[in-house]
């Protein structure tokens, strides 16, 4: 209490605008909507960006950027990462800053096509092992989303064994091998778990491990 003594009111305080509720302070309202924005990130249309997952429930995810406005996205553009939780980072693709609502529209789905040539082509080139997502049986294989790309697993190619039933591995998330990229026709590419798998086993092999 003894350093409140000393405290003297301010001599020009518009006490009638505090208490109606309007601005008490010098500064304009767009200097303090200029000095905000300087806060935060610059974004812009159609450009990918890494976010951080804030919130989801069983349709949507809320991913944050770092901008003025979180974006919602569909859960169903994650069914290939079963394992997505609050506090993981993952691509977007800016779509609008700032819809006639005043949200921030975002695409993972976008992200992942955007930069999934590259990243296949490295897997190619490097024999890298990489994570697909079966998403429904075709004439002779099955259609594999790895990276937002549409890339056809044939049945030969399945397993070291034959496959009788195709459609138990339709909606699991699997791993594969990419074997060979037609770069003429650049959506088609073709994967391979037999080349994976011999080396690791079967599935039925790997179960009992």
């Amino acid at each position: 209490m003894e350093n409140l003594k000393n405290i003297a009111p301010i001599e020009d305080f518009n006490w009638d605008a505090y208490e109606s509720g309007d601005a008490v302070t010098n500064v304009s309202k767009e200097e303090l909507e200029k000095a905000y924005d300087s806060t935060l990130n610059k974004v812009n249309d159609r450009e990918v960006v890494d976010g951080t997952v804030i919130a989801m429930n069983k349709r949507e995810v809320v991913v944050n950027i770092g901008y003025k406005s979180d974006g919602i996205i569909p859960l169903s553009e994650f069914r290939y990462n079963p394992d997505l939780k609050v506090g993981d980072t993952v691509e977007v693709y800016i779509e609008n800053q700032e819809d006639k609502k005043g949200q921030l529209i975002l695409s993972h789905k976008k992200a992942r096509a955007t930069r999934s040539w590259d990243r296949v082509n490295a897997a190619l080139e490097n024999e890298e092992i990489i994570k697909g997502y079966i998403k429904c049986r075709t004439k002779g294989g099955m259609i594999v989303d790895v990276f937002g790309i549409e890339a056809f697993l044939p049945g030969s190619q399945i397993d070291v064994k034959p496959i009788r039933d195709y459609d138990v591995f339709v909606g699991k998330t699997m791993e594969f091998k990419v074997v060979k990229i037609n770069q003429e026709f650049k959506k088609r590419c073709c994967f391979s778990q037999s080349s994976y798998r011999s080396r690791t086993g079967t599935a039925e092999e790997r179960n009992h491990r």
